[in-house]
């Protein structure tokens, strides 16, 4: 009868040593959305109004998901063009750290998104760089592949030296003849592996972007 009882007593206490204690069974809090693609382009090429024009479509589709309570930024450059100055687009998306739809981190801050010091140090690639609703954005061996997305930048995340009109798509007021610098979302694709500097568009038109792989779409950060 000792030995049953014994037994008993051990089995309790080894069921109340594996039994997580109410602290352990709570999780931590999801990370609130900072990083999408948008869901859907401008439909009018790259022209996108300008920076603010782009800025607006992010604050629209953020606010559409529940989370226009920030303040969202596209990440693009602007060319300088006589007295319009250069703006580069790491300046523009506040200090991180960022996270996309899902909580999941993409990088924890400007230096680690852009490998200042260490490269790859961000997480952009086709599982994690969701859109607003927390889908994957088409890329490489998906039809229609979209993975091009509008920067205007260099790998740095800083405006390119040249023209307007063949950096930005004369800082996105243009759909008609022109380039822009892309990126490529999924890390596929082009003469790199470049989230924000693969190869420029072959025009400015809605047209011209579908054609190398592409649907107006861009990067969105929280800048606050």
């Amino acid at each position: 009868m000792h030995k049953i009882l014994g037994i008993s007593a051990a089995i309790v206490l080894s069921a109340v040593l594996m039994t997580p204690t109410l602290q352990g069974q709570q999780q931590a809090p999801a990370q609130p959305m900072s990083f999408f693609i948008t869901s859907v382009g401008m439909g009018n090429g790259a022209n996108l109004g300008g920076l603010a024009g782009a800025d607006k479509h992010c604050q629209t589709l953020a606010a559409a998901a529940g989370a226009g309570n920030r303040t969202w930024r596209a990440y693009m450059s602007q060319t300088q063009n006589g007295d319009v100055p250069a703006v580069n687009a790491r300046a523009r998306i506040g200090n991180g750290p960022w996270y996309n739809a899902k909580g999941q981190l993409v990088a924890a801050n400007v230096a680690d998104l852009h490998g200042d010091q260490q490269r790859d140090r961000n997480n952009i690639r086709k599982p994690t760089a969701l859109n607003e609703k927390g889908g994957v954005v088409n890329g490489v061996g998906d039809m229609p592949n979209q993975h091009d997305m509008l920067t205007g930048s260099d790998s740095t995340g800083r405006a390119l030296i040249g023209r307007p009109d063949v950096t930005t798509c004369n800082n996105w007021t243009a759909n008609g003849p022109g380039n822009a610098m892309l990126g490529h979302h999924d890390r596929l694709g082009g003469p790199n592996a470049s989230w924000n500097a693969v190869h420029m568009s072959n025009g400015c038109s809605q047209e011209n972007l579908v054609s190398t792989g592409g649907a107006g779409l861009f990067y969105c950060f929280a800048a606050n």
